[in-house]
């Protein structure tokens, strides 16, 4: 099949008409989990093209109708899409197995490698690689950036909400809520007075062979629409409660056993409230938990932060799995009455379940009626409004990293309602800026994929560490 061409060749289940069990679709999901690279912006390339593309399970207007819906939501959109389409295949044991093997990878990689970083983070040579590593992050993160714009903004208004969304973020401190708020009845005002740039249509690019092309999920439900599907008070309430519990189940098991002082009912409450507050993605969601990881709570340093970051970038799975190094640390840092790795371990595990516990709750609440609305053309123009200014926050991470990567000293300016902070330009780190230049060059004009640059880049900074160069 050649690279360029649209056509896939059509899958068994496309052949034979029926559709796949959740026996069948296991190991697709699977597969999924172990391709999920790149943060977001490329888990969503990766589903998309075996999803829509390839397997032809969901149409692209559905596909995009639910990343629009996710993007609305806090917490990871792309956890979060994985369980939408699991969940609305297979009901909710199809969203669990897609959800939990979508996570799965990382928390076995970053488990590893956060023990790694612990025992051995602080030698020379390992802290050169990290430096590295967290250099060629920030490259990366710029490129999500472009990525995930080519496909959100898709006309002058979605432009100018992204641009206003960063802006209101990056110099003013505006609550997230308040700028999605702001962005979604924008597009839906909009497309009431009639302007064009805010009807909905599919991205650019976004597989010419799929649009407008039903799935045999989209099949499935012309024929019947299951229970599942169907809007339920009573099986929302149900479904709040025992969700509820699941989620606050590590929790609460804390405060039995007297740990309510803990460093790991810090974390799972720190997390628990992230799961709720940070709307926008896994990027805004890192926005929000660096600094306060990093500047409230003191558990990791902003370059602790950049590797976790790597970690998480270089590790199959959602980018914001970097709260189990977070709370590893923080544990590991912190530890009583066990030894730190294990302390490590299992605050690592209480973030995670914290922060990807509500994102099947969500789904499972919202779900039924998110697809009674499908076809509400007002509702898409408001989700893409909101999507478009999620780029502006999207944007806003990229440069708080920057800035905290590449200067070793910033000021912070506040007056007449802004806040920012101005880097010190005599503290710039030449040695970090000429790695992060050479992995935007690789991953923006040679087209290099992300793990050779990163590759590249963890060999760069030993090779600074052996000339006393910046590290």
């Amino acid at each position: 099949m050649s690279a360029t061409s649209d056509t896939v060749a059509a899958s068994p289940e496309e052949r034979t008409g029926s559709f796949p069990s959740l026996a069948e679709a296991f190991p697709t999901w699977m597969r999924i989990a172990l391709l999920s690279f790149g943060g977001p912006a490329g888990q969503i390339a990766v589903m998309h093209r075996i999803l829509v593309v390839e397997k032809h399970w969901i149409s692209e207007s559905r596909f995009l109708h639910a990343l629009n819906y996710c993007m609305l939501l806090p917490g990871p959109e792309a956890h979060q899409l994985a369980v939408y389409v699991g969940w609305l295949m297979h009901r909710t044991r199809g969203g669990i197995i897609s959800g939990t093997l979508f996570v799965l990878p990382g928390v076995v990689s970053l488990g590893i490698l956060s023990v790694i970083y612990a025992a051995y983070g602080q030698v020379g040579l390992v802290s050169a690689v990290f430096f590295g590593l967290k250099a060629a992050v920030l490259a990366i993160v710029l490129e999500a950036v472009v990525r995930i714009g080519r496909r959100a903004l898709r006309s002058p208004a979605h432009i100018g909400i992204a641009a206003l969304a960063f802006i209101g973020i990056f110099a003013f401190g505006a609550p997230f809520p308040l700028i999605i708020l702001i962005a979604g009845l924008a597009g839906y005002a909009g497309l009431r007075i009639g302007s064009r740039w805010f009807e909905f249509a599919p991205a650019h690019g976004a597989g010419k062979s799929s649009v407008d092309a039903p799935g045999l999920t989209d099949r499935a439900l012309a024929d019947r629409t299951p229970d599942h599907i169907r809007p339920s008070w009573r099986r929302f309430v149900k479904v709040a409660l025992i969700g509820g519990m699941i989620w606050f189940a590590p929790l609460i098991l804390l405060f039995l056993i007297g740990q309510r002082g803990s460093v790991f009912t810090t974390i799972a409450l720190f997390n628990s409230k992230m799961a709720v507050v940070t709307f926008g993605g896994a990027y805004a969601v890192l926005a929000y938990m660096a600094q306060q990881a990093v500047d409230f709570y003191h558990w990791l340093k902003p370059g602790e932060m950049l590797v976790g970051l790597g970690f998480a970038e270089t590790t199959p799975g959602p980018l914001i799995s970097v709260v189990q190094f977070v709370g590893f640390m923080a544990a590991y840092r912190h530890a009583t009455g066990l030894t730190p790795m294990a302390a490590g371990t299992l605050g690592g595990l209480i973030a995670m379940w914290a922060t990807f516990v509500p994102s099947f709750l969500w789904i499972f609440l919202g779900g039924p009626y998110v697809e009674a609305l499908m076809d509400n053309k007002a509702l898409s123009a408001a989700l893409s409004a909101i999507t478009g200014a999620v780029v502006g926050v999207i944007l806003n991470l990229t440069v708080w990293f920057a800035l905290h990567s590449l200067f070793g000293q910033l000021v912070e300016i506040r007056s007449l309602g802004l806040s920012l902070n101005i880097p010190v330009w005599n503290t710039i780190n030449l040695a970090t800026l000429a790695i992060m230049l050479a992995a935007m060059v690789a991953i923006f004009r040679f087209k290099v994929g992300m793990i050779p640059v990163l590759l590249g880049s963890c060999l760069t900074g030993i090779g600074f560490y052996f000339f006393h160069i910046g590290v």
